[in-house]
């Protein structure tokens, strides 16, 4: 019988390179595809992905599988990049991770693996897929500290159908054991940060490359002027670093947040104490909402949500829904929720879907 084809999205990563050995040992015809998504910059010392491909190149040397390189940095500036600009023009803090992986790890590169003659694909996320009947449900990861489903949410049945996830069972300190085991030359290589295009690189640096920026006030919530912003793009709600405001005479020495931005004004809202109710929002209200079984979620019925990754599951409920756009209602107030970023829902284990926070 011809064993099953499973083409690995190898990032050069542990995780991936591990998730290849397991599969191979589970007996399947496994090729690695290494993705180069950004090519704007990649000669200068930010850029890690000349490290990454050497390292996945030597991966899959030691585990003894064919490897494959595809360039999506053409797909990557039309369906990713773009829209991260247009998100930070408008004020919004954009998740690009969440988009990367729909539009690219689960869409450009499921479509190429087909090329390849692939039977399923396979990343290295913390996630698993269950099959219920005839539905392919999310599972977030089995290590709580390193769960990946808030950055797939927005996968569908038809990917779910045909994705693995190897390493989704294993908590990160079994599969570095196992990279060490094996002597793979990256058991030790410390896991990427940042976002995906932008590496260790300066992140106003980076901004002020390809958006006009324009310096403003920062002000309290009642008008009075704190300091200058450099641009209300490199601010997010909730931010306490690179304010450049120190204690005041009424508010002590206390931390100033970013609480809001006034785009018409271009003024910057700051708000003194990590506690400050600015903070605190009891609800919000998503757009761009896909769910992953299909069908959309019941209202007024207990759930969880993230507002932001590596946040602790809200206890939640959705009040209602209007065309693409629904009001999530939490039980206890949320902090720093920011318009851009995802508010992802699960019922237990299993991850729903959500959409993008608007306001």
């Amino acid at each position: 019988m011809k064993k099953k084809r499973v083409v690995v999205g190898m990032s050069g990563g542990v995780d991936s390179s591990v998730a290849a050995y397991l599969l191979k040992q589970q007996g399947y015809d496994v090729v690695g595809l290494f993705m180069k998504n950004w090519e704007d910059d990649d000669t200068d010392e930010y850029c890690s992905s000349r490290q990454d491909f050497l390292d996945a190149i030597s991966v899959a040397d030691v585990i003894d599988i064919p490897m494959e390189v595809v360039n999506f940095s053409t797909e990557y500036k039309d369906r990713v990049f773009s829209h991260f600009l247009v998100e930070y023009q408008a004020g919004r803090t954009p998740n690009p991770d969440v988009l990367c992986n729909a539009e690219i790890k689960f869409k450009a590169f499921l479509e190429h693996a087909h090329t390849l003659g692939a039977d399923c694909i396979a990343t290295g996320h913390y996630a698993q897929v269950r099959k219920v009947g005839d539905t392919f449900q999310l599972l977030k990861g089995e290590d709580g500290n390193k769960d990946q489903s808030y950055f797939l949410y927005r996968l569908n049945q038809e990917q779910l159908a045909t994705t693995l996830f190897p390493v989704g069972h294993l908590y990160k300190r079994d599969v570095r054991k196992i990279a060490e085991e094996l002597k793979l030359p990256n058991f030790s290589k410390k896991d990427s940060t940042g976002i995906c295009f932008i590496g260790e690189r300066p992140f106003r640096e980076f901004l002020n490359r390809y958006l006009p920026h324009q310096p403003g006030e920062i002000q309290t919530p009642d008008g009075k002027v704190l300091g200058q912003h450099l641009g209300l793009m490199y601010y997010t709600i909730g931010q306490r670093q690179g304010l450049g405001i120190g204690g005041t005479r009424e508010g002590g020495d206390e931390p100033w947040f970013v609480s809001g931005k006034d785009m018409a004004r271009n003024v910057l809202i700051a708000v003194q104490g990590h506690n400050h109710p600015s903070l605190f929002k009891p609800s919000l209200k998503a757009a761009d909402l896909t769910w992953i079984s299909g069908k959309q979620p019941h209202c007024n019925w207990v759930y969880a949500a993230k507002t932001r990754y590596r946040q602790a599951d809200a206890p939640c409920m959705i009040a209602h829904f209007s065309g693409d756009q629904c009001e999530v209602d939490f039980a206890q107030d949320q902090w720093a929720v920011t318009p851009g970023q995802s508010v992802v829902i699960y019922e237990s284990k299993v991850c729903l879907g959500g959409g993008v926070i608007v306001e």
